[in-house]
């Protein structure tokens, strides 16, 4: 049975002035990207600060890694490979809506 690969980083220090469609749109310069999680805090109506994104190709994904700096509105974004694939990760805290 084939698995099916994920090309997926996780990006910390993000801005609380990005929204989801600006992080999508920049990723999105280096390779198609296929989803994009940016988790919200209920409380404080603010995303917490990283975000998860899945390329369709292992291109899209070196492309991101291999950049540097990562800079939006003058903030320097940390990348890095994603260790917890979204498939793992069904809790209800990381949902963006309710």
């Amino acid at each position: 049975m084939a698995t099916k690969k994920v090309f997926e980083i996780f990006v910390s220090k993000v801005p609380w002035t990005i929204a989801t469609r600006e992080m999508r749109e920049y990723f999105g310069q280096l390779g198609t990207v296929k989803k994009c999680m940016l988790p919200f805090d209920k409380e404080t109506g603010f995303h917490r600060g990283f975000c998860r994104i899945a390329f369709t190709t292992e291109e899209g994904q070196n492309n991101a890694l291999q950049k540097e700096p990562h800079m939006l509105e003058g903030a320097k974004l940390h990348v890095q490979r994603n260790r917890q694939p979204f498939a793992d990760r069904k809790t209800n805290k990381e949902s963006e809506y309710d």
